[in-house]
């Protein structure tokens, strides 16, 4: 599908400030005053921001607050109630370790499992979707929260847990890559089945429905080449994950250096998700492309 920069942002941001705010709520770092303040600062600009840009690429983003209406059937209304909510916990939660110097740990706890029930609707968003079999897996949920975890521990600079959490999102990725390119192909989805005519037997396009572009093949029918594709998946790998270790692993008694290093470290891992992101909507196939001759 083709890759629109908005929603990038937005699954890229909103996951690494939902996983920061995860992990503030669970107490780490345990801090308080203005140095919580900052913290809490980043993860709601992450946050905030991503589910701002969101709206970007709605043909009336005035219309946005329509969503919240319809949580009972949809995802995407449900991710807009459960971020609020989160927000509001995490806000409260937030209040009392700033300005009171205390952790209300039940809240904190409640606000992170709010947190995390919010990426896990954002990718229910994309799961849902049996027109598209490279999203419609169980890896897709595994991997938007798996990143968010990665990024949320990396952020709050618990590197043992980043560690560890870094293992398991690039084998996750690894995962979703090998299993999503063989997606459309065993769902048994093809232009026989999509026309209807398979019974009859095999079946082949006599000439494409449209000779020119439109609006479906600019929206849905994204290619990839192989080459740029493979590329782009050992920039997602390298930055978001490989880097990310080696930095986390480099013996470091310096604290000016170790900041420096973790720093670059979180940099690093953005630029990786942002890359896995593009490839994550790019490589989606659509399967209106089987009436185009797309496979």
């Amino acid at each position: 599908m083709h890759p629109a920069p908005s929603v990038i942002i937005f699954t890229t941001l909103s996951g690494l400030g939902f996983g920061l705010l995860a992990f503030l709520g669970l107490g780490l770092p345990n801090v308080s005053g203005w140095v919580a303040f900052v913290f809490f600062a980043i993860a709601y600009g992450l946050a905030v921001g991503g589910l701002l840009a969101s709206t970007f690429h709605l043909g009336h983003p005035e219309r946005a607050w329509k969503a919240f209406s319809q949580w009972r059937t949809s995802w995407l209304s449900r991710e807009g109630c459960f971020a609020v909510a989160a927000l509001i916990v995490m806000g409260l939660y937030a209040v009392g370790v700033i300005f009171l110097d205390q952790s209300w740990g039940l809240l904190g706890w409640l606000g992170a499992a709010l947190s995390l029930i919010t990426v896990f609707t954002t990718s229910m968003i994309y799961a849902q979707l049996k027109t598209i079999p490279r999203w419609n897996m169980n890896l897709t949920p595994a991997m938007f929260l798996s990143f968010s975890l990665a990024g949320g521990a990396l952020l709050a600079g618990q590197n043992t847990a980043a560690i560890v959490l870094l293992l398991i999102a690039g084998a996750v990725q690894l995962a979703y890559w090998k299993q999503g390119d063989t997606a459309l192909a065993n769902s048994g989805t093809n232009i026989g089945t999509a026309t209807g005519l398979g019974s009859r037997g095999k079946v082949r396009a006599f000439e494409p429905p449209h000779t020119g572009s439109n609006y479906l093949l600019r929206e849905f029918v994204h290619v990839v080449g192989r080459k740029h594709a493979a590329k782009l998946r050992m920039m997602a790998l390298g930055f978001g994950f490989v880097l990310p270790l080696v930095l986390l692993l480099v013996p470091v008694h310096d604290v000016i250096v170790k900041h420096l290093l973790a720093l670059i470290a979180v940099i690093a891992h953005l630029i990786g998700i942002a890359t896995s992101r593009w490839l994550f909507f790019a490589q989606a196939e659509h399967v209106v492309g089987l009436y185009y001759g797309k496979r």
